[in-house]
């Protein structure tokens, strides 16, 4: 385990004893809960979106494709998350299988459209079937009390070792991709796709790899969520806006290909917003976006590679 890793892991202890020590129903401790989620996600994008330069719009589908699967198991047949999480993560990588067939020739902004399009099918489905999922009026978990099992705590406080871990088990999924051989042949894809082919490189079964493994750890992701928050609905899981783009946001703000870009970029990201939204929710409706916005934008403009090209690549864990 190099150093990164290393400080990966510490973060993740570190996240535990700030969560232990803050209030469990505190604001805080819920801004932390955010950050680690937020930070996660963006990681399950940069996967691809990074490594391969596969811009992905779709990721929601996994996510809410992970939310879905692990609450409807658990209030129908009382199944644990636990044990409906694998189950969810199998069945988006079934689903990042099926779209990768037709999709994964595709470049550039078409390849974007068609994640885009699947995203969306799938928020369909959620919407027209409401005997299974809820439909509009969205999923309520019944809360049973403080419980590993069915993982559910009375504060936010409680989801903390749970999100950290999360954290430090996708961090060190990209860590191990970046670093080994699917690493340098994504690459290889996302600097020339041709010339990888031309040097024997699979690069479908590559860049499906890749797909699959982004999508069973978004959809983790949105597994988590559904706890977190115990309620959801297909707007909240299969939003573009609220899933898709905000894990590429994060990833690109952060810096992609990068181990350490998402978790700066979702640090910048929350905490930005939450001061925002706190100075300006009562004051001036409209302003906080707005200035989130150019914020946005003087960030990309003044660093197009993310914050963490602030530090020595050495200690930004940078995959090239």
């Amino acid at each position: 385990m190099n150093r990164s890793l290393w400080l990966i892991v510490l973060c993740g202890v570190a996240a535990v004893a700030a969560g232990a020590l803050l209030q469990p129903t505190g604001y805080a401790v819920r801004i932390l809960c955010l950050v680690l989620m937020a930070a996660s996600l963006g990681q399950c994008w940069n996967i691809v979106g990074g490594l391969a330069n596969q811009v992905s719009l779709g990721h929601a589908a996994f996510f809410g494709i992970g939310a879905y699967a692990s609450t409807i198991l658990q209030i129908r047949w009382g199944i644990s998350p636990w044990l409906g999480m694998p189950v969810g993560m199998v069945l988006a990588s079934c689903a990042a299988w099926l779209i990768a067939l037709p999709t994964m020739r595709l470049k550039g902004p078409y390849f974007a459209l068609a994640t885009l399009a699947f995203g969306e099918a799938c928020h369909i489905v959620a919407v027209s079937f409401p005997q299974l999922t809820g439909g509009p009026q969205g999923v309520s978990i019944p809360f049973i009390g403080n419980s590993w099992g069915m993982l559910q705590f009375r504060g936010a406080g409680g989801y903390v070792p749970v999100l950290a871990g999360f954290f430090v088990l996708v961090c060190a999924v990209f860590h191990l991709m970046a670093g080994g051989r699917m690493g340098y042949y994504l690459r290889a894809i996302r600097e020339n796709e041709d010339a990888a082919e031309m040097a024997g490189v699979n690069t479908l079964r590559v860049k499906l790899i890749g797909g699959m493994v982004s999508a069973s750890m978004t959809a983790l992701a949105g597994s988590l969520f559904a706890q977190f928050t115990a309620f959801f609905d297909p707007d909240s899981v299969f939003s573009v806006t609220g899933v898709s783009i905000r894990a590429a946001l994060i990833a690109i703000v952060g810096g992609v290909g990068n181990l350490w870009g998402p978790v700066i970029g979702a640090v910048f990201v929350v905490l930005v917003e939450e001061l925002l939204n706190a100075g300006f929710s009562n004051r001036a409706a409209g302003a906080a976006p707005l200035i989130f916005g150019v914020m946005l934008i003087i960030v990309v403009l003044a660093r197009p590679q993310g914050l963490a090209s602030l530090w020595p690549q050495r200690t930004a864990g940078t995959a090239k």
